[in-house]
């Protein structure tokens, strides 16, 4: 991997990560179609992926600085009481949506590993996405409640996110539609999945890390590793950014655009990998 792929990567990572598209999906495919040479079933692709997710991670805790640190203070026990006692229900809400990730990370991360690499997969999987956030706007009119997330919500908005162990599956759009079946607005759905990416995004990072250290191709490349995950990570702010102010202003159909492209996308990108072009 030269310089240049590795840049193309860190801003492909930094927007579909946190747009609902896929981003491991969009790893996947898009540098087959472009016939880029890249094994992605070596033993340092995953890694390099994740030093790109590291960068994202580190815009996302730039971006939500405050809450972060308010949820820090509560902890601590520092601050007026009510701060203190709504920091710490979200805390708990966190923890509660992260659960079902790590049991179900356990269970099935082996059995699917071997799809990660393999574009037409994850190309299908971007077509099922796109039913999955479909499917999420007609779940919404039904239950709409308003923007208060229970430990309820937290736990079942952690379990639509572990859809995401299936390349070509969006983690925000499934933890999304997890909100929004729960009755959640699109803004507020968006801040708890950008919210609870973070301790999923640094979790995946510190489990391939070491594979990392370990992988001597990549030794060379560490360096640009480390520029391509400083360029997710400014990509990852900015596109953090513009979907907080579109989500807010887009409220009845948010995720149909998204919906659109990754049907597209997907049944394009499959028909063009099945016939070789």
């Amino acid at each position: 991997m030269d310089f240049l792929h590795a840049m193309l990567f860190a801003i492909l990572q930094g927007a579909t990560e946190l747009f609902p598209v896929s981003s491991l999906g969009h790893a996947v495919v898009v540098p087959a179609l472009l016939h880029w040479g890249i094994d992605q079933k070596s033993a340092g692709f995953l890694p390099f992926l994740v030093m790109l997710h590291v960068g994202t991670a580190a815009g996302l805790l730039a971006y939500f600085a405050g809450e972060w640190t308010a949820l820090a203070r509560g902890v601590l026990g520092v601050g007026y009481e009510a701060e203190i006692q709504s920091a710490r229900a979200l805390l708990w809400k966190l923890i509660a949506a992260t659960v079902p990730l790590v049991v179900v990370g356990v269970l099935i991360e082996k059995p699917v590993r071997h799809l990660m690499g393999t574009p037409l997969i994850a190309s299908l999987f971007l077509v099922a996405n796109a039913g999955l956030l479909l499917g999420g706007e007609r779940l919404r009119g039904r239950t709409l409640r308003g923007s208060r997330i229970t430990i309820g919500d937290a736990l079942v908005i952690g379990t639509f996110q572990c859809l995401a162990f299936l390349p070509g599956i969006s983690r925000s759009g499934a933890a999304m539609v997890g909100g929004l079946y729960r009755g959640i607005n699109h803004e507020e759905s968006a801040r708890f999945s950008f919210l609870i990416g973070t301790p999923a995004i640094l979790a995946a990072a510190v489990k391939e890390l070491p594979k990392l250290a370990h992988a001597h191709q990549l030794h060379a490349l560490f360096g640009v590793s480390l520029l391509a995950a400083a360029a997710a990570g400014v990509v990852s702010f900015a596109s953090t950014a513009f979907l907080m102010r579109y989500f807010a202003q887009h409220d009845s159909w948010a995720l149909k655009p998204f919906a659109l492209y990754c049907a597209l996308f997907g049944a394009g990108s499959f028909v063009l990998l099945l016939v070789g072009l």
